[in-house]
Order: C-alpha cells, then sequence, then structure tokens
C-alpha cells in the first residue's frame, strides 16, 4: 500500500485550520461542563439557603422555648430539651443536623442567655459535577436568646366573694394561683428577680388589725353615730325645748329598763345589749339596766332601709343615759305637751316645771367594758380603736373599703398627716373578708399558705381590690409599698385580676353601672405611666363564669391590657389553670429582652 507525501499531510492541516464547518458544536460541547456546573449551583444554594432558614426557625423558636426553663436545669437537660424542640420543629430531612449545642449563662445582673447552635451538610445535585470538593454543602446557623435582666412584681387581685364557694371555683383558684407561684418562683435565681403579693377582695380588703394604731386609717365614720338619726332627729327629742343644740346629743325618757326607741321600719335599726361590733353583741328588745352596759342605747346592724346603697352596716358605740333634771322658770313654763313626770311648782316668775329624763351622748364604747368611763354629761368620746383596749380592738377586724372619692381612683399617697379622704376608712359592714393583704414577698411557702388560706365571703367590689393591687406595685407609698427597685434592672409589673361575678356593692351603692365607673376611672389610672412615675403596669384579667350565667364584664374587659390573651373568660372551673397557664406564658414572652 502507499502513504501519503510529506506534502500531502501538509496540505490537511492547513486546510483543518481554516475549516469553519461544524465549530460552534465544538465549542457549546467545551463551555457545556461549566454552564451547566453554574446554573445547578443557583439551585443547589436556593436549596442549602432554605434548609438553613427552616434551621434558624427552630433554633429562634426552641431557645425561647427553652429559657422559660433554663434556670432550674442542669447543662445536659438543656442540651436535650432544646434538642427535642428543635427536631420537633425542623423537617428538612435532606440536610440532617450533625452537630448540635446548647450553651446556658447564668444571670450575674445582666441577664441570662441560651446560645443554641447547629450544622449539617446538604448534598448537591448539580455542583458535584465539579468534582468532589463541591459534594456537598455546609448548613450551619445559630440563636441566642437573652433574659433576666428584667425583674417581676407580680400583684394577684384575687375574687374571695360568697359566690366563690360555689362549683369549685375556690379550690379551683387555690389550685392554680398556688402553681402559678411555683413557676414564677424558677425565674427567681438571684434575690430579688421575683416578687408576688396576694390581694383577697370581696366587698372590702382586710388590712390586718395589727395596724389598728397607724395613722394612715380614717376612724371618721367608724365612730360616728348613725347618719339617718344625725340627719332626720332623734326619737322625741327633747334637747332643744332644753335648749341643747349640740350633735349628737339628745334628751327623752328612755332609760334603763325602757323599751328600745329604734325600730327598722323608723330608723333602719333596732338596738342590741352592747355596741353592735362586738361578737358578744345579742339583740334587746330594753335597755340595759345592770352589767357594764347600764343604760346604754346601742344601735344594732343597719338593715339598709334608711340608707342609700348600704346594709349590713355596724354602728360602733352607744348612746349613754345619763340622768338629768329639765327644767323651765317663769310665768310661761309649763308642763302642757311635756312627757308624764312634769310637775310644776310656783306661780307667776317664780314658777318652776321640772321633769326628770335621761340625756343620750353618743360614745365610742370599747371592747373592754371595764374601760368605761363613769356616767357623766360630757361629750368626751372615747375611741374603741384605743390601742390599750383589749384584744379585740374595739370590734374592728382589720378590713377596710373605699377611699374618698376620687381618691379612689388614684395612687395619692394614704398619709396620716395629708388630706383625711385619702385615707382608707375602716370597714363597718358585717362579714368582714378574713382574708389579708400580703405585701410583696419572695417567700414561696408563705405566699401558699395564703392562697390556701382564703375563704370566701360577701359582695363584689372589684375596685377595691384592684387599688390595694396597685398599692402593693407601689414602692413610695405605705402601707403595702415594695421594696425598692435596684436602678441597674428593668423591672415589669402585672396585676392579674380574677372575679367571678358582676360588682355589687362599694362604700357607696350597690347600682352596677355606678361601681363599674369607678372602677374604669381606677383601671385608666393604673395603666398610665405617668401615674406610677413612667413605670408601665400591665393588666391580666380573668372572668370566671360558670355555664356562661352572666353577660361578659365589659369593665373587666377593658381594665386589661389591650390586646389577645390580656383578657379571658372561663365557663368552667377547670379552665382556671388554662388561664393562669396562658398568662404565664404571656409573661415569660414579655420578660425576653433580646
Amino acid at each position: 500500500m502507499s502513504f501519503p507525501s510529506i506534502t500531502h499531510l501538509t496540505r490537511l492541516v492547513r486546510r483543518f485550520q481554516t475549516d469553519t464547518r461544524g465549530n460552534v458544536a465544538i465549542i457549546f460541547a467545551i463551555v457545556s461542563i461549566p454552564l451547566v456546573a453554574l446554573v445547578g449551583a443557583a439551585v443547589d444554594y436556593t436549596r442549602a439557603v432554605s434548609d438553613r432558614t427552616a434551621l434558624q426557625s427552630a433554633l429562634d423558636s426552641a431557645a425561647l422555648m427553652i429559657s422559660k426553663d433554663a434556670a432550674t436545669m442542669t447543662a445536659s437537660q438543656i442540651t436535650t430539651r432544646a434538642r427535642q424542640y428543635v427536631d420537633a420543629l425542623y423537617t428538612a430531612t435532606e440536610a440532617p443536623i450533625q452537630n448540635f449545642t446548647a450553651t446556658y449563662t447564668p444571670n450575674s445582673g445582666s441577664g441570662a442567655s441560651i446560645l443554641l447552635s447547629a450544622n449539617g451538610t446538604m448534598p448537591t445535585y448539580f455542583m458535584r459535577v465539579l468534582g468532589n470538593n463541591f459534594s456537598t454543602l455546609p448548613v450551619a446557623t445559630s440563636s441566642t436568646t437573652k433574659w433576666g435582666s428584667t425583674r417581676m412584681r407580680v400583684a394577684l387581685v384575687l375574687d374571695n366573694t360568697g359566690s366563690m364557694a360555689q362549683n369549685g371555683k375556690m379550690s379551683a383558684l387555690q389550685s392554680a394561683a398556688t402553681d402559678m407561684i411555683t413557676k414564677l418562683s424558677a425565674f427567681n435565681v438571684n434575690t430579688g428577680d421575683v416578687y408576688i403579693s396576694i390581694v383577697p377582695f370581696a366587698k372590702d380588703v382586710n388590712v390586718g388589725i395589727s395596724n389598728v394604731s397607724q395613722t394612715w386609717l380614717n376612724w371618721t365614720e367608724w365612730m360616728a353615730e348613725p347618719p339617718y338619726l344625725r340627719q332626720n332627729g332623734y326619737p322625741n327629742n327633747l334637747a332643744s325645748s332644753a335648749g341643747i343644740t349640740t350633735p349628737g346629743v339628745w334628751i327623752d325618757m328612755t332609760g334603763p329598763k325602757s323599751s328600745c326607741p329604734f325600730t327598722n321600719s323608723s330608723h333602719g335599726f333596732t338596738c342590741t345589749d352592747r355596741p353592735a361590733t362586738l361578737s358578744s353583741a345579742n339583740s334587746a328588745s330594753k335597755i340595759p339596766s345592770t352589767g357594764n352596759y347600764n343604760g346604754m342605747i346601742c344601735p344594732g346592724m343597719d338593715s339598709g332601709n334608711r340608707l342609700s346603697g348600704k346594709y349590713r352596716i355596724y354602728y360602733n358605740g352607744c348612746y349613754t343615759s345619763v340622768p338629768v333634771t329639765l327644767k323651765w322658770t317663769g310665768s310661761s313654763a309649763t308642763c302642757t305637751g311635756k312627757p308624764s313626770g312634769c310637775s310644776c311648782t310656783g306661780s307667776g316668775s317664780s314658777k318652776v316645771c321640772t321633769l326628770a329624763a335621761y340625756r343620750h351622748d353618743w360614745r365610742n364604747v370599747p371592747a373592754d367594758p371595764n374601760a368605761i368611763p363613769a356616767a357623766d354629761s360630757s361629750l368626751t368620746k372615747y375611741a374603741a380603736t384605743n390601742p390599750s383596749d383589749s384584744a379585740s380592738n374595739g370590734g374592728w377586724e382589720g378590713c377596710v373599703n373605699d377611699r374618698d372619692q376620687n381618691f379612689d381612683t388614684t395612687n395619692d399617697a394614704m398619709s396620716g398627716s395629708g388630706t383625711p379622704s385619702k385615707l382608707p376608712y375602716p370597714e363597718q359592714w358585717a362579714d368582714c373578708l378574713p382574708a389579708t393583704i400580703t405585701p410583696m414577698s419572695n417567700q414561696w411557702s408563705n405566699l401558699k399558705s395564703q392562697i390556701n388560706a382564703m375563704t370566701p365571703s360577701g359582695n363584689t367590689d372589684q375596685a377595691v381590690g384592684l387599688f390595694w393591687g396597685w398599692q402593693t406595685l407601689n414602692t413610695a407609698n405605705d402601707p403595702f409599698k415594695a421594696p425598692a427597685k435596684d436602678p441597674n434592672w428593668v423591672y415589669k409589673d402585672y396585676i392579674v385580676l380574677l372575679s367571678d361575678g358582676l360588682n355589687t356593692q362599694n362604700r357607696w351603692t350597690q347600682t352596677v353601672s355606678d361601681i363599674d365607673s369607678r372602677q374604669e376611672t381606677l383601671c385608666k389610672n393604673i395603666k398610665d405611666p405617668a401615674q406610677n412615675g413612667g413605670n408601665q403596669i400591665t393588666v391580666f384579667s380573668i372572668q370566671v363564669n360558670i355555664n356562661s350565667r352572666d353577660p361578659t364584664s365589659q369593665v373587666l374587659q377593658d381594665c386589661a391590657t389591650p390586646g389577645a390573651g390580656y383578657f379571658q373568660m372561663i365557663t368552667q372551673s377547670t379552665q382556671t389553670a388554662d388561664a393562669f397557664n396562658n398568662i404565664l406564658a404571656t409573661i415569660a414572652k414579655l420578660r425576653i429582652s433580646q
């Protein structure tokens, strides 16, 4: 066979160099590999970003959830629990987590924190054509949640009215509130992180009889005689004819062994054999003629027949019966129109008509009957609240009701040297609420004991409970002012109000709309930072409305901080725990600072 000559081969090479047929296909073949890799990289990176976003969201949520309990858990428990949360939330199976860490930093004054980190790899679909170094993409991220630089003050304002004894409401409240104290105490890593107060309320609140001698109490109403008598006149009063016009003094023939001069129909009350505030008092149809209360005319409990808006009120004293002789002299003196027993002697300018009668002065009678001054005609009052009295404090059991308007809705200080109307009034009504106010405390066992000691009694005045809950958050005003706040910390104040019914009675009225109106103003002021030295108070309210018996309480809705979850309606006692847990969850979220 023959072979091409050198000349022929040279000619073929030259022709190949200049031939342009098929060049596009050749160029495409050469660039197709990097082109496919670049387009695929965009797809692979999009997938990686999507998985990273999902992982970030899972870590953020897990960090928030673990922060609520981190202070009470070990490091291994934190890691295990956090990983469980992340695994439940992160569903990107093509980029599984390969490494996971959870680092908890305790609060040392600037807040506690939890750092969650996770990473893994995602296999590529397209980039792998570029070689083994591009067969996977990393997926990694972290989340930090910080809390605890915020401290909490929580006032539990809890309905203790008589209706709370029904349908298991009180036991459900006690269980839920006790559980809330336990869970809030877990946030108290450093002393002062959490304080809780308890304000049981009905138509009144109990500030404790140990405060009987405090100057922030206004005893005006407690010491006063029945207003109906003062305003409308005393029975068979001869005082004016004797020239006596002193308030609280009347004269008639009523004395020891006489029938009680008061009737329910005419005065709204009858008589007792001693001051009605004393537990040993009994109804009396006759005025006592022997013993320590000889001659005392003591008004019994007021039925409300003659008082607007008030009923079951006790008066804390009695009228004395001091023998006096009334005299009328001169030629015009006469027994005409005078009670039987009046007699006249002499005539003309020497004529004298006399009548043996009894002068009655209102006197506050101490619990110790031996301390009653001897009968005389003086107007000296002996205060039933004198600290030297015997243990029952003149019958006062520790309850107070609303301050004078408009101080019932403001944060003005209660001071004995201030305006008297700023001071709370010791309670005159029957059925003083037995459970007392517990000021801000971190003594968890004692707080739980106070909750378990609550006993239902009386009607409903949500405003008086709210007012005192507000006062327990106050760091400036007596008598239950909260501990001072450290300026190096941020504080958040909360009121949790639970009530099972509509308002039925305050110091002035039983008209629901009037009571609600006072409460609306009070709630507005509580939530106004200007009323709290710039501090914002968050209010939660719960209406316990078994079987939807009552309409939705507008005043409870309005009182709550605006927003979903701040007002809750529950229709079964068993829902009480859920309502408190919802509040706890919201407080935990509000507590997070970053």
